[in-house]
Order: C-alpha cells, then structure tokens, then sequence
C-alpha cells in the first residue's frame, strides 16, 4: 500500500466538482524518462570514454597481470552502478507520477519522496508544446501566463529543460504524446476561444518536431 492509495481519484487531490470529467491520464515511460531526463545515455557514454582510457593507460605501461586491469574493472562497476541508479530514479518517478487532464485543469501528481499534486487550470496554460524523438515517445511543456510562477526544482524533472526563470511544467517521456499534446490543445481552446493552432514546424537545434497551440 502506498499513499496514492488514499486518493479518491488515483492521480487527484480529491474528488472532482459538479461539471468537471476526466478526458485522459498517463504516465510517463520509464526507459525514456531515464534516457532523456535522467541522462543514461549520456553517462554511460562518459564512462565508456573512461574505460577505454583505462584500457590505453593500461597497455601503455604493459599489462602483466590481472592486476594491471584493476583500473578498468573499477571504472566499469562504477559506471554499472550509477546507471543502474539513474534508471532506477526514473523508474521510481516514473511509477509515482500520474498526469490527468480535465475539462478545466491539467493536474501533476508527482514526487517520490514527497508526493505533490500540481493543479493548472486550462485559463492559465498559454502554450501547449510538443518534442517527439525518434522512438516516438514525447514531452508536452506548457508555457503559463499570469502572474502564477512554479519553481523548477520543486517540478524537476517535470520541467523543461533550461527554462529556470520562467519554470514551464512538462509532461515527459510520454508513449503517445502527440495525441495528448492535441488533447491538451483543444480543451485551452474550448477554455479560451480566441487561441489558435500553429502548423507544426522542424526544431533543427533539437532534431525532431515541435507543434505548438497557443490559447492566449
């Protein structure tokens, strides 16, 4: 049993008033959630790089033992062990996250230490993002407007990415982002009628596709 399990709506701070429905809930997947945010890839490439520098240090002085190795085999168990807790870091965020969406809010329940929810209501959301990579899988960030600023350590690593100012919350690492990001979009327009839904164009700085509805 967990404290989620408390909750009367899984993923809800309480039950939903009079009017309000929930139109779709998601989690992030894990896998992509440790490769993008908590930067797997990254760090095993880092200690790849130290590996075979161990290795060419190790052939440089002649190698005339198991012990002469001893650097190389140091260095790939810690590589081993730190990517072994960043993916469990990201499973474990990933397991205690639920992102709901509502006809008046977009709600965040995360936190593995100390669980949250965030509430953002559909008049506060201004821009409705979305960056899909390779395996399709995608992050929704969404730009607030108003006066309401959230801090970016208290979302990481729901935030995007080096917006620390100005912290934007994100939906990450979800497996069917572009259908959610549509989502997202047409519940801020029905909120606010005057937006509009730009043409999705190419992010060349980061390689893959971004479309944006702007609500304000």
């Amino acid at each position: 049993m967990t404290e989620h399990d408390y909750e009367p709506i899984p993923g809800l701070p309480g039950l939903l008033p009079p009017g309000e429905r929930i139109v779709w809930q998601g989690a992030p997947d894990w896998r992509a959630l440790a490769r993008r945010a908590y930067h797997t890839r990254a760090v095993t490439a880092y200690f790849g790089v130290l590996g075979a520098w161990a290795v060419i240090a190790a052939v440089a002085r002649g190698i005339h033992g198991p012990g002469d190795l001893s650097g190389v085999a140091l260095t790939a168990m810690f590589g081993i062990v730190a990517v072994g807790l960043l993916r469990a870091l990201a499973w474990g965020a990933a397991r205690t996250t639920l992102y709901t969406l509502t006809n008046r809010r977009v709600v965040l329940r995360i936190g593995v230490a100390f669980p949250k929810c965030i509430n953002l209501p559909l008049a506060v959301i201004g821009t409705v993002g979305l960056a899909v990579q390779g395996d399709r899988s995608g992050d929704i960030p969404l730009a607030l407007v108003g006066e309401r600023r959230l801090g970016y350590l208290a979302l990481w690593p729901h935030a995007r990415p080096w917006h620390v100012a100005a912290a934007q919350p994100m939906l990450r690492a979800l497996p069917d982002a572009a259908q959610v990001a549509s989502l997202i979009a047409r519940a801020c327009l029905e909120v606010q009628p005057g937006g509009q839904v730009a043409v999705p164009v190419t992010s060349a700085a980061q390689g893959h596709g971004l479309r944006q509805a702007v609500a304000a």
